[in-house]
């Protein structure tokens, strides 16, 4: 739970955005002093995504990343639900102003790749208490629908950008050589229709998770 007037409100303990912050600040000074190359995963606030545009005016070998849920969904997400554990992810769903900023990094290319951070579990582990149940959210099987609806319906991004961001870029961080549909490359191909309406259904899921 984000640390802030909701976990007050619903009286749960909260994980703070300038933890994430300190921690980020400090690596990327320990990224500057080494001269070393530094990702960093699963961006949720907007100190966050400005720590990680100053260090790339600064000329620090930085990337960043960020996940569906950090760019749809906020704290509130927990109140509305009572308690719903499905919203229980690390780092924690922030407020809307931190979800804007994600966008935003995103489309200025400050946040250069989108990941899922998917990490399913059982009916059963998420059924627990707000406080016991573990982090961790299903996306993988829908990531493209998610990004499309933050990142497409509003107007934010085109395919060719969004298509990037979730293939070529990632590959060129990681130093892949993947990515593209030059000749020779890997035939990892999705093929995508973006007229068809698409509904989720869970009983389809392949992860733990329902």
């Amino acid at each position: 739970m984000n640390a802030g007037l909701t976990s007050t409100r619903l009286g749960l303990p909260g994980l703070p955005a300038v933890a994430e912050e300190i921690m980020l600040q400090r690596d990327l000074l320990l990224a500057r002093s080494t001269q070393c190359r530094y990702h960093v995963a699963h961006v949720s606030t907007a100190g966050a995504v400005e720590l990680v545009r100053e260090a790339r005016k600064r000329g620090i070998a930085v990337t960043a990343e960020v996940c569906p849920h950090h760019l749809l969904l906020t704290e509130e997400c927990v109140s509305e639900s009572e308690y719903g554990t499905n919203y229980k992810v690390q780092p924690p769903l922030r407020t809307r102003k931190d979800v804007d900023a994600c966008v935003a990094g995103v489309v200025d290319g400050t946040i250069a790749c989108l990941a899922t951070d998917h990490a399913p579990h059982g009916r059963e582990e998420k059924e627990l208490d707000f406080q016991n149940a573990p982090f961790g959210i299903n996306s993988l099987e829908i990531a493209l629908g998610l990004f499309a609806k933050a990142l497409l319906g509003p107007g934010r991004l085109d395919w060719p950008g969004l298509i990037a961001r979730m293939t070529l870029n990632p590959a060129n961080t990681l130093g892949l050589k993947k990515g593209t549909l030059a000749p020779g490359a890997d035939a990892d191909v999705t093929v995508i229709d973006p007229e068809m309406n698409w509904t989720v259904d869970i009983s389809t899921f392949r992860s733990r998770s329902p």
